[in-house]
């Protein structure tokens, strides 16, 4: 298939998340590309250093926003933020997520409410609000918009013990596809991407190692495979990082569902020492 790189120079991208692993790799990434960021994280330290490095390194000019995503009324402020100091966004990148690690019945419900409001609420809201922003973009300036959202391979099939987490990422691919769909004839690149256990703050953060099994993917390997797709002229909706991870989730979409979810909940159930 003819390729058609994604070009977002001159363009302003907002990545959630952005203040380590994935968010960190896509903002360098789209600062090479020549696009200006807008780059959203709860830690502001984190996130001033990476725009004085882009900077440094691209000429990029970035905004920071530190805000927690996962509070009501964040979003809303976000957007208001943003039209107040008139940067349209041309690519939107919602990496921000987090999953946490345990049965349903031992849970955090505080803690698993604000894991559906970040990975869900936040991702669906900015979408909803950006979404003409990035059509118009895609219209006027073909190749330089694009939607990505993180969803995982934890989204084809349920995960016990991190329930909540596969739920969302199932949510959060559905929710890509229609919207790739819904807006196939404007010229807006759209995607999921399912990257398998990556070697980021992930598993640290869910307070867990169950599930860092083999060699994680690298932030590079992410990368690679998410700018390929929106490289093509065609952008698949759905993006499996690693052959590995494809097959798997390919194996999956062909078993018997029980039998996955058996063989799932064997795999992420901890061992006792003896």
């Amino acid at each position: 298939m003819a390729s058609a790189l994604y070009n977002p120079i001159g363009t302003t991208a907002l990545i959630t998340g952005a203040s380590s692993g994935l968010g960190v790799g896509y903002a360098h990434e789209l600062a090479q590309r020549g696009a200006d960021l807008v780059l959203v994280a709860r830690r502001q330290a984190r996130l001033e250093a990476l725009a004085v490095d882009l900077a440094e390194k691209y000429g990029t000019v970035s905004t920071v926003i530190p805000l927690d995503l996962s509070e009501a009324d964040a979003v809303p402020e976000l957007v208001s933020d943003l039209r107040e100091r008139a940067i349209t966004i041309g690519t939107l990148v919602n990496n921000a997520g987090f999953a946490t690690f345990g049965t349903v019945l031992d849970s955090d419900q505080v803690r698993e409410a604000e894991q559906v409001a970040l990975n869900v609420h936040a991702l669906t809201a900015l979408t909803h609000a950006f979404l003409p922003d990035l059509v118009e973009t895609a219209s006027l300036h073909p190749h330089t918009a694009a939607l990505v959202n993180l969803a995982s391979t934890a989204a084809f099939q349920p995960v016990p013990r991190m329930a909540v987490y596969a739920a969302t990422k199932a949510y959060v691919l559905s929710y890509t596809e229609a919207v790739s769909y819904e807006t196939r004839l404007s010229g807006l690149k759209v995607t999921a991407i399912c990257p398998g256990p990556a070697d980021t703050e992930f598993f640290e953060i869910a307070q867990t190692s169950s599930g860092k099994k083999g060699t994680p993917l690298t932030v590079d390997e992410v990368m690679r495979a998410s700018f390929a797709a929106l490289d093509r002229s065609v952008t698949p909706s759905v993006v499996l990082v690693g052959a590995r991870n494809a097959l798997l989730a390919r194996m999956v979409s062909i078993s018997p569902r029980r039998a996955v979810l058996n063989a799932v909940g064997r795999m992420n159930t901890p061992r006792v020492a003896r």
